[in-house]
């Protein structure tokens, strides 16, 4: 089984003030107080909603694996293309 590569480009840590479920990590201005350097500095237990494995196991009587991937990827690839003026890293 694959995992889910991450490009490490930190834009959905720059956007968890939409995130309902992430409002206590939010440092006031929608990025999270743990992003520093586009790394998660506590990455190993970092919140079940920023893992995408875990994540899909809420949504697997919706997708199979590699379909939840591609979802997540095309949100990466949206908000990269947002921030980058239509190119993305993935």
């Amino acid at each position: 089984m694959s995992s889910f590569v991450c490009s490490q480009c930190g834009l959905c840590c720059r956007q968890i003030g939409k995130v309902s479920e992430l409002k206590d990590l939010d440092r006031g201005d929608g990025v999270c107080r743990h992003l520093e350097n586009n790394l998660c500095q506590i990455y190993e237990t970092r919140p079940m909603f920023c893992r995408v494995e875990e994540m899909y196991e809420m949504f697997s009587d919706m997708y199979d694996l590699e379909t939840f991937y591609e979802l997540n990827y095309q949100i990466c690839r949206k908000l990269q293309s947002e921030q980058n003026g239509g190119k993305t890293h993935l």
